[in-house]
């Protein structure tokens, strides 16, 4: 079987790499280079104990309120285009508790098996930077823990082993937290990658197992025979398959079109930056400020906002600063760079927070696998695992159900 995956992000690498272990025969196709933006630019962690959908309730009201500062972890940027205003309004009717909890735990599902893929991808040969340090959630305000600990149950119930940890425990477990800092959740089975080091393993490996990766050419058009795709087309060339499977990321819902079905995917920029080694123990989440914080070997990365616009990723001054400022409330003795390396990359993402995984539209040998939001690194090689045995042996994945594209209908 010959498969053309189209994008080559962490879901495109991992699911070429996965097609190809279950005996197809792949072309990756990009518009750049592999393993660009998002999957470059991430925190890094891999973390099924904070899978929780982007839609969430109260969403809407901080939204509001922070709409007018260009400074604030979530911004929607004002415009009146109406297929942006339909998705967001189709995001808020999601920020309801009983929707949240049902896609938490679809996706901490779905998320079952990563930790072995990427013990499987080293056995395999490849070579990445990997740590299982756990993952540590911080709280100023008593009330924003409480809030988290509403769900808590989901956690357990997945055999995730949180540990709550109150006043100085908190410090206890992590030294260089400040006082303010009320409490917090350790989640222990967490771990944290270098996603750019992955990316270029995924690479190699692919290329060593006879993937034909293609950069640099973006699809500008789509042959469909009937219910059944022929070929792509990128500028002059044409690519052929049996199969085909949309994993662009955040241009999936752009390029879908070409194939007769409109996903509702739009992007959200995010933003990271490396910064000099710092003593923080392990990967650690600044709730209030919703930044991640993740040493690597040798740099402590930072990465946060959820930036809601247009299909770019030029880097807002004022809001890689908010970010770069953001420790000094929860990290004792914290100076924040005055000109850091930031980058940023664009989340696919859903109106109600969760990937699109399935077949595409009524095509017979149409696929997607994209909308994974800021759960990219985390949902990868399990997303891949299902789709594969889906492409290859038609094997339909129990946990990949909450995901059909169909959803949103045609």
């Amino acid at each position: 079987m010959q498969v053309v995956v189209i994008g080559g992000g962490l879901i495109g690498l991992t699911s070429a790499y996965h097609l190809t272990q279950d005996g197809a025969s792949v072309t990756l196709v990009d518009a750049r280079e592999t393993g660009r933006g998002a999957s470059e630019v991430n925190a890094g962690w891999v973390c099924p104990a904070e899978s929780g959908p982007v839609p969430a309730p109260g969403m809407v009201s901080q939204a509001l309120r922070w709409m007018l500062r260009r400074d604030s972890p979530l911004y929607v940027r004002p415009t009146l285009d109406p297929s942006f205003v339909r998705f967001m309004l189709r995001m808020a009717r999601h920020c309801n508790v009983a929707d949240h909890r049902a896609g938490a735990q679809a996706l901490i599902r779905l998320s079952e098996g990563t930790m072995d893929h990427l013990d499987a991808y080293r056995d395999d040969g490849l070579i990445f930077e990997m740590h299982a340090d756990g993952l540590l959630m911080t709280f100023l305000e008593a009330g924003s823990m409480a809030s988290h600990l509403q769900e808590i149950d989901i956690v357990e119930s997945a055999g995730l082993e949180p540990e709550v940890l109150e006043g100085d425990a908190v410090r206890d477990h992590e030294p260089a937290l400040s006082d303010r800092v009320h409490g917090g959740v350790y989640y222990p089975h967490e771990r944290h990658v270098d996603p750019a080091g992955l990316g270029r393993a995924l690479h190699a490996r692919c290329l060593a197992l006879g993937v034909d990766i293609v950069e640099g050419v973006p699809i500008t058009g789509v042959q469909i025979d009937g219910d059944r795709i022929t070929a792509v087309t990128g500028g002059e060339r044409r690519f052929g398959g049996d199969a085909f499977l949309l994993a662009a990321g955040a241009w999936s819902g752009q390029l879908s079109k070409a194939f007769g079905f409109a996903l509702p995917v739009r992007p959200g920029k995010g933003y990271n930056l490396d910064l000099p080694a710092h003593p923080l123990r392990r990967p650690t989440y600044l709730t209030e400020a919703k930044v991640a914080a993740t040493p690597l070997d040798g740099r402590l990365r930072l990465a946060g906002t959820m930036d809601f616009g247009a299909l770019e990723e030029q880097v807002d001054p004022i809001r890689a600063a908010a970010i770069a400022a953001a420790p000094g409330a929860f990290l004792r003795e914290w100076e924040a760079p005055s000109d850091p390396e930031v980058g940023a990359g664009l989340r696919p993402m859903t109106p109600d927070g969760l990937p699109l995984m399935g077949r595409l539209g009524g095509l017979q040998n149409g696929y997607v696998s994209t909308g994974h939001a800021m759960l990219g690194l985390t949902l990868a090689p399990s997303s891949a695992a299902a789709i594969s045995r889906l492409i290859v042996r038609g094997e339909e994945t129990p946990a990949v159900a909450p995901f059909d594209p169909a959803r949103f209908g045609r």
